[in-house]
């Protein structure tokens, strides 16, 4: 029997405005059925537009759509579930509270009146039937960040979904919750459902997509293409032009692109290694609401060293990051920056000291979406300013302008709402306030997540030059491949302790193993 290789999905001279802003300009593409087609390119680039149109939370102000040969104004959620199509995005949407059970009922037809176990005998079927591992009787805030997107594909599921829509599916994943998230949409493909990936990761990109497809600036560069037929190495000069893959370094275009060797060489940039910015003693703390408590921890960070942090996610890397910031209680240790205890110290001390915090949630904890630039990006040094002190907006309006200029932010005014920005021009906003002259101790958590391979080379250099500088950094990431690229040394977390140190050329079976708990 012939598979079935129609189109699920067209669109023709697709446009979508917001205002002055185009977002998708004269998009034309026909993805075929039974497949995986990966939508790749640049924060802004329109990869979410794109998906919005087609689970209908966006209607074009021109062009065409067909879903299986038939015709859609687009604009409607429901007409785009009627034709098969479910998205899942990238923050998960399901109520913490409920059970797996009752998130999965919820929306869902067929009754409103259940009791709870009349809800797990329903639900628990179809989610053993996607393999996924939970009981219907649990609780959706108390699942592993990969369980969580099992249900909420599931959920996604449940009207029978021919077309599902993942945007950024694999950004809050660890590498081994990204191989098995794989696994799962292989599986759906089996079972005859398109899946449609928003993604960031060429190497991901080519594991597990049959098609490709690129956009830049709002427009269609190249695709859907056969991901068999293209390398990294091409799909990368689509996305970001030739130009600027040649101003990359060979280890950094290996990283992004998924190219590196098993053993990864790194040549140390800085002699500026002797005096330490952080030191952590035998630093154990209480039970924290983001993780693990931290159980006996020695950790060391030199005047111009990068220590690279791994771990499956979960394993107290978040308790790290707020114990040195003075958010979770130290109970037993000691806690220095730049030689000074800071171990009962508030916040204010800390960054006093030099401390400098990219957060792991840049939306949550980094920004306040709905207030200004400018608001945004002076909220440090007016919270270190006196109470009464006289502010002057008008000077801090010129001083923030200047520093989104020297950090090459796109932005149109510095009274727009942080919120409009992309994610890579939001993340520099970040950087541009916490990178300054005084920063001695940068804490870098998941500094690259979500972006593009443009933006996240960027990161890359800002942190190369803040060390440089003689800042010591702390840096988190889920991306084994970055965290060798640019890390001095690299320390394994497992369940709240430091379990593993690695110094280059580094040995990543060694570092899987330590991150699993079967050292080598």
């Amino acid at each position: 029997m012939m598979e079935d290789r129609s189109p699920i999905f067209e669109c023709r001279d697709v446009t979508v405005r917001y205002g002055d802003i185009t977002a998708l300009a004269d998009v034309g593409v026909t993805f075929e059925r039974g497949m995986i087609h990966a939508v790749v390119g640049q924060n802004g680039a329109g990869k979410t537009t794109f998906a919005r149109v087609l689970a209908g939370l966006v209607r074009p102000a021109a062009g065409s759509l067909k879903f299986s040969g038939r015709s859609h104004a687009g604009g409607s959620v429901n007409d785009a579930r009627r034709a098969g199509v479910e998205l899942v995005h990238q923050s998960f949407a399901l109520p913490p509270s409920f059970t797996v059970a009752e998130a999965m009922q919820f929306g869902a037809e067929g009754g409103s009146l259940f009791t709870r176990s009349a809800l797990e005998r329903r639900w628990q079927p179809h989610l053993d039937s996607l393999d996924v591992k939970v009981k219907a009787r649990q609780r959706i805030r108390d699942l592993p960040v990969e369980i969580q997107q099992g249900v909420e594909i599931a959920r996604a599921l449940v009207s029978e979904a021919k077309l599902l829509i993942l945007d950024e599916p694999t950004a809050v994943l660890s590498p081994e919750g990204t191989e098995k998230l794989f696994e799962r949409i292989r599986r759906l493909k089996a079972r005859d459902v398109t899946v449609i990936l928003i993604l960031h990761k060429i190497r991901e990109v080519l594991a597990i997509a049959d098609t490709v497809t690129v956009l830049r600036g709002g427009r269609l560069v190249d695709g859907p293409l056969d991901c068999t037929e293209i390398d990294a190495d091409r799909l990368a000069e689509l996305i970001i032009g030739p130009a600027a893959t040649r101003g990359l370094n060979a280890d950094d275009k290996a990283a992004l692109t998924g190219s590196a060797t098993v053993a990864h060489a790194h040549i140390e940039t800085s002699s500026a290694r002797k005096n330490s910015v952080l030191e952590m003693r035998a630093v154990s703390t209480r039970a924290d609401t983001e993780g693990p408590a931290l159980d006996n921890v020695d950790l060391t960070i030199s005047a111009g060293e990068i220590i690279g942090v791994a771990g499956v996610e979960g394993n107290g890397q978040r308790t790290l990051v707020r114990a040195i910031s003075a958010l979770v209680d130290v109970v037993d240790g000691t806690l220095a920056i730049g030689g000074d205890d800071v171990t009962g110290k508030q916040l204010a001390a800390r960054r006093a000291a030099g401390l400098r915090i990219i957060p792991f949630e840049r939306n949550v904890e980094g920004l306040s979406l709905s207030s200004s630039l400018w608001e945004n990006w002076s909220a440090r040094s007016l919270l270190q300013m006196p109470l009464l002190a006289a502010i002057n907006p008008v000077t801090i309006q010129k001083r923030c302008a200047a520093a989104l200029n020297r950090w090459d932010v796109h932005y149109a005014n510095v009274a727009q709402r942080a919120g409009s920005l992309s994610g890579g021009n939001a993340q520099k906003v970040i950087l541009s306030r916490e990178m300054d002259e005084d920063a001695r101790l940068i804490l870098a958590a998941q500094p690259t997540r979500g972006l593009d391979i443009g933006a996240t080379s960027f990161v890359w250099d800002a942190m190369r030059d803040a060390k440089a500088r003689g800042c010591g950094l702390l840096f988190i990431s889920s991306d084994l491949d970055e965290i060798f690229d640019i890390s001095d040394r690299v320390v394994v977390m497992l369940s709240g302790r430091i379990v593993a140190e690695f110094r280059p050329p580094y040995d990543i079976s060694a570092v899987g193993a330590a991150m699993t708990g079967v050292l080598k």
